[in-house]
């Protein structure tokens, strides 16, 4: 055993040697040759032409014949069969680490670019905004779909207060909303958005907000005229 055994490397190489000619021997015995009183060169030489004319490969190389397995034909050449032994993904940390504050964004939806090599944004997708709802983390998630995303004006301002160290507003509507809106008023539908505070959002090519008129109900104050 040379991982036990301590050998100099011209012993080392001696024995390798002894251990292929042995190998070489058996095999060549096998094929039904005779290699008596040959060695080294010769028995390499004696190898190489049995190989050929038996189209068997040479044990020491590591190959061997392998047939196909829907028809059970040797394949014309031997293939390399043994263990890997060493087997290393080209994947580095250093290579995935990636982290940024403003950056790109695409025209068209006005979100984050995705992926590294374009300095995008993080990645949040249907299933993240499903965990996120099912934590109850409400404002984490306005956060994620407004502000971090593709509301203009919002993370404009809330980057501005982050740097001045102001409250951040309250977020606007996403750009995602109004394509939303120009898909139904391709339909033929007049979109309005009623805000929390009542405000009515019109959405068309100059943006209307306006207060409903409050409308009177029931009989209070109907004498009062008569």
């Amino acid at each position: 055993h040379f991982e036990t055994t301590k050998l100099s490397t011209a012993k080392r190489r001696e024995l390798g040697e002894h251990a292929i000619d042995t190998c070489l021997r058996l095999w060549i015995a096998e094929q039904g040759y005779s290699v008596d009183g040959k060695s080294g060169d010769e028995l390499n030489q004696v190898a190489s032409q049995v190989s050929l004319e038996t189209g068997q490969p040479i044990p020491t190389l590591g190959k061997q014949l392998v047939r196909d397995g829907k028809i059970g034909e040797p394949y014309d050449q031997p293939v390399t069969v043994g263990v890997m032994t060493m087997l290393k993904l080209h994947h580095l940390v250093e290579d995935k680490v990636h982290a940024r504050s403003t950056g790109p964004y695409s025209l068209v939806s006005q979100q984050p670019l995705g992926g590294k090599a374009q300095f995008g944004g993080q990645r949040f997708g249907e299933m993240e905004v499903w965990a996120l709802e099912a934590y109850g983390a409400a404002y984490t998630l306005q956060e994620m779909l407004t502000v971090k995303s593709d509301d203009v004006q919002g993370r404009v301002k809330t980057y501005e207060a982050i740097v001045k160290g102001e409250p951040i507003e309250e977020p606007s509507i996403p750009a995602s909303f109004r394509v939303l809106v120009k898909e139904l008023q391709s339909l033929g539908l007049a979109v309005e958005a009623v805000t929390e505070s009542g405000e009515v959002i019109r959405f068309g090519k100059d943006e209307e907000r306006a207060r409903p008129p409050k409308l009177p109900t029931g009989l209070m104050g109907l004498g009062d005229e008569l």
